[in-house]
């Protein structure tokens, strides 16, 4: 923050604005409101997004449908809120407009990228700013020292996340505490030594007289004090993490009080030296406890990374189960809670980041520029789609939306349109990264909206299979064949079964359609993991696997085919229809397929990218392409021997 010959009336200012936006941001916005907006336990803006998607018609991939057929084979899937009523005319509104709904979605993605971008710069800012504490008492500690330590504590830091929240978090549950106990008491002591008046800044009016004073550089001014509530979104973030009521309870009777007090002790030092601006904290410690609290300030910002580090793996988590996102690792460190996710990938990169920024910036006060664009605009988009969820699903009445909107955008548009004053001072980074972010989540999205579209429009329906199968070429060769299958539905069959059948000229005599469908409980029980029904032609079958985040699929004591195998079969026992000498011959067709020799085939679909694409299709289609070549596969590991896995190619006409 700078400022020129500051006055007591200016702190006081300062601190009433910082009070007030805490209270409001802080506990009205994030702690009363936004933890309802979960998604299944799941926070952050593209869990919002998410969650309209589920209650309205404004998704533009098509839904994975999680619960429809779950809920019919009496699997225990988490309660959904059930919309009532006519639907409200921006409900409709969105629906029918495929421009708001691509702008519904464009603003989710940037919500999604700004967080992911202020999760490499929290480490990079909170990290530097503790160890450039080493310089008060020792100015001959140089720039590039402090650069490096810091950059060793986060790659540190980084190693860990493989451990899970729920470790690290207990390892640093101390130091938290030690934070929280110690910096309000340091407050209280300034306060009582400097300023014991200084809570007479709680009232508005030193903020109208602020600005009043200060003008312009008051207002230019709001991009420093904007940093002071710089970890509520990913608080909200990280709800996938952590309970809903943990974290109320943490932040009202702990984290909200510590601050409020500590930048009340910080003040009231800064009234009474008042050229001391530059480095307020660490010069209003007392020198007896001075290397103490450096310690735990350090550790304390190692915590503060943590948290966003959390949050950007729950994000990313989400984009990819939403199919927004490229395919990369997730892996469920906790056993019972599903929220609880580490990404190796992403993790990795997220490190790579944060140590670039340290080393390009070194300045900690040109990252705190870029970290303020960052944290001002996800906030403000996290009002607006607050605002969609309250009217199209809670039904909130107009007027008290406009209660909480009205009074958000303009505090929020104010910090706004100070930050991105910063743009070229260091606010640039987090609009690079949010760029090259958001470019390949829409390369993402557009390429798998172009499949979506291609395989609709190219279906295999139940009728056209029993022609492709009657054809007098067509052979039914024996063995067992599992065919994995995305379509979310039995009505129709991916295209390249199709292509399959016309080029081999066969199909197992026994075949069955496997989809595999993520559910959001821990497990699933045994005797509902599998739904088996009959496709119409003879010895087709199709089986939903349902399994849950904490289910190993590939640790299984029985394998996949035997598992399929004995669900057909008692499929084919429980028929009504079928009499028991038609059961007992399909059941031993199945053993005899079985024998015979078991095949796993799934479809590997590219585009063909011809001379007649256009330019814009050449160069988004191809990108897509590559991303998709450098993912993961879309299937989890499944235990099935290499010798048995067959892939079937298949160009789409871009």
């Amino acid at each position: 923050m700078n400022l020129t010959n500051p006055t007591e009336e200016d702190y006081l200012g300062i601190y009433s604005i910082m009070f007030w936006t805490l209270t409001l941001i802080g506990v009205v916005k994030y702690i009363c409101i936004a933890l309802n907006a979960d998604d299944h336990g799941e926070g952050g803006t593209f869990a919002m997004y998410s969650l309209l998607c589920q209650h309205a018609n404004i998704g533009i991939l098509p839904s994975k449908k999680i619960y429809t057929e779950e809920e019919e084979q009496g699997l225990q899937v988490p309660a959904r809120p059930v919309v009532t009523g006519r639907p409200s005319k921006l409900r409709r509104f969105i629906e029918r407009s495929i421009t708001a709904r691509r702008l519904l979605l464009l603003t989710a993605i940037l919500g999604m990228c700004m967080l992911i971008g202020d999760g490499i710069l929290t480490p990079a800012i909170s990290v530097l700013s503790a160890i450039d504490g080493l310089r008060g008492p020792f100015p001959s500690v140089s720039k590039p020292t402090v650069e490096a330590l810091s950059a060793g504590i986060l790659i540190g830091l980084f190693l860990l996340q493989k451990y899970g929240t729920s470790k690290v978090s207990f390892m640093f549950s101390p130091i938290m505490a030690a934070w929280t106990f110690t910096t309000p008491i340091i407050g209280i002591y300034s306060i009582w030594r400097y300023y014991p008046g200084i809570f007479k800044a709680i009232s508005p009016h030193y903020i109208v007289h602020f600005f009043m004073t200060n003008q312009k550089r008051g207002w230019q001014l709001l991009g420093g004090t904007v940093l002071c509530i710089t970890g509520a979104e990913a608080m909200f973030a990280d709800l996938g993490h952590f309970s809903k009521r943990s974290i109320q309870i943490a932040f009202l009777s702990s984290i909200y009080p510590s601050l409020v007090l500590t930048y009340a002790g910080q003040t009231a030092y800064l009234i009474n030296h008042v050229d001391d601006f530059g480095d307020g904290f660490y010069k209003f410690v007392p020198l007896p406890v001075y290397w103490p609290m450096f310690v735990i300030a350090t550790l304390a910002a190692i915590v503060a990374s943590q948290s966003l580090i959390s949050a950007t793996f729950s994000v990313v988590k989400q984009s990819v189960a939403l199919d927004y996102f490229p395919r990369v690792r997730v892996v469920h460190t906790s056993g019972n809670k599903e929220g609880e996710v580490y990404s190796p990938e992403t993790n990795y990169l997220l490190m790579l980041l944060c140590v670039g920024a340290i080393v390009g910036f070194g300045d900690g006060k040109d990252i705190g520029n870029a970290f303020g664009v960052v944290v001002i605009l996800v906030m403000l988009i996290t009002t607006v789609l607050l605002t969609l969820v309250m009217l199209i699903i809670w039904g909130t009445h107009v007027l008290m939306v406009a209660l909480y909107f009205v009074p958000f955008l303009i505090l929020e548009g104010t910090y706004a349109s100070a930050v991105c004053t910063k743009i070229t001072k260091g606010g640039w980074l987090p609009f690079a990264i949010s760029l090259v972010l958001a470019l390949v989540m829409f390369t993402w999205y557009y390429g798998r909206q172009r499949k979506a579209e291609y395989e609709m429009a190219n279906k295999v329906t139940l009728e056209r299979l029993g022609e492709l199968l009657a054809g007098s070429d067509v052979r039914r060769v024996p063995g067992l064949c599992f065919f994995y299958s995305n379509m979310q539905e039995w009505r129709w069959l991916t295209p390249v079964l199709a292509h399959y059948i016309k080029n081999m000229r066969s199909l197992h005599r026994v075949t069955v359609f496997v989809t595999l469908r993520y559910l959001l409980v821990a497990k699933v029980d045994a005797k509902s993991r599998m739904a088996v029904r009959r496709l119409g032609p003879r010895g087709v079958y199709g089986c939903t696997i349902h399994y849950g985040y904490a289910d190993p699929l590939d640790e299984e004591e029985e394998d996949l085919a035997g598992q399929v195998v004995r669900a057909v079969r008692e499929h084919i026992e429980l028929e009504a229809a079928s009499s028991a000498a038609e059961v007992e011959e399909e059941a031993a067709q199945l053993e005899e397929a079985r024998a015979a020799g078991v095949v796993h085939v799934r479809g590997k679909t590219r585009f063909h990218v011809g001379r007649d694409t256009g330019f814009f299709d050449r160069v988004l289609l191809g990108f897509y392409e590559f991303l998709h070549t450098t993912c993961r596969s879309a299937l989890p590991a499944l235990g099935i021997p290499l010798q048995q896995r067959v892939e079937i190619g298949m160009l789409y006409k871009a």
